[in-house]
């Protein structure tokens, strides 16, 4: 994109952003009675597209389109665009190959998208025409189907995709020439390694099973974060303490649940210096990413009250917002 086009694009998410719900919002729909109310508040707030809309699963995914659709007429650049979906896509792998192979059917198990579409993809995993798929996907899907045929291991797929997952963003983070997106990329990879390393520790996973999960990062040396995991949670903690990630441990040893809020609240600090910027792909992707982060906390607070938790555990789990 021209500088012209980036100054364009930031005056129209500038816009966007004074819809974006607060962290006070967050805080009302906390205090609210049930999915009913929130519905009524999130659609006041101008959430889905019929103001007598009662499905409040069908308000969030009309919001989620809205994003994308929204991301896409700004045109940004194809490389930038693509590292936001990426964990959609490689999740749609799974969930195709473990559909072919198993042939338990869930459409539900695939998110929406455009390049793609989930009958589309399951078709060409269950003829192995691979060529259909991206050519960066083509080679693990044809491993991952095989891997699944021969051994029925559904956490051995996942690994697989799932470091592939974590291996194109770090190459995004490498190679990027936008520094935002090469920032955000290599912070993912770093949020999900340090889970994968807690996961493990705490589950008492054997070395090689960590080494294979974890993928490497700029951000800190992974073959000695696996070494740690493999030894205990105390080692974990002692590697993050060194690497500047006291707050995590705190987070960690409270509950898993607010050490997840923790990694999510980190990437959100590093989206909130794009509120200054007047330039570059920082403002629009960090709007998309608050909005996601928006739909998702509004999901957390109404399952947590359709499940019967506390106000107080819900304020332990929702996220921190942009707006």
């Amino acid at each position: 994109m021209k500088n012209a086009d980036y100054i364009y694009a930031v005056a129209s998410i500038r816009v966007k952003e004074k819809t974006l719900l607060s962290d006070a919002d967050i805080q009302t729909l906390i205090g609210m009675n049930g999915k009913k109310d929130i519905l009524q508040y999130i659609k006041e707030r101008g959430w889905g597209n019929n103001p007598s809309e009662e499905d409040i699963d069908k308000v969030f995914s009309e919001e989620e389109l809205k994003a994308k659709m929204l991301i896409d007429s700004l045109k940004l650049d194809k490389d930038i665009i693509d590292v936001l979906f990426y964990e959609k896509k490689y999740h749609n792998l799974k969930a195709a190959i473990k559909e072919v192979c198993t042939g338990n059917e869930d459409p539900r198990a695939l998110y929406d998208d455009e390049e793609l579409k989930g009958e589309l993809l399951v078709k060409a995993i269950r003829e192995s025409d691979f060529e259909k798929l991206p050519e960066n996907m083509r080679e693990l899907a044809r491993k991952a189907k095989e891997l699944m045929l021969t051994t029925r291991d559904g956490q051995r797929l996942d690994i697989m995709v799932d470091r592939a997952c974590l291996d194109a963003t770090e190459e995004v983070a490498k190679t990027s020439k936008d520094k935002f997106i090469a920032d955000y990329a290599e912070t993912k990879v770093a949020m999900a390694d340090i889970k994968i390393a807690v996961r493990a520790a705490s589950t008492k996973r054997k070395l090689n099973f960590i080494t294979d999960a974890l993928a490497p990062c700029q951000s800190f040396d992974v073959a000695k974060l696996a070494e740690a995991a493999a030894s205990s949670l105390d080692d974990v903690y002692s590697f993050l303490k060194k690497k500047g990630y006291e707050a995590a441990v705190d987070a960690i040893k409270e509950s898993y649940s607010s050490f997840e809020k923790w990694c999510d609240d980190f990437i959100m600090s590093r989206l909130m210096n794009e509120k200054h910027n007047t330039m570059g792909s920082g403002p629009v992707v960090a709007y998309y990413l608050a909005r996601q982060c928006e739909i998702r906390t509004v999901r957390i607070i109404v399952t947590a009250k359709e499940n019967g938790f506390s106000e107080d555990t819900i304020r332990e789990r929702v996220r921190k917002m942009y707006g």
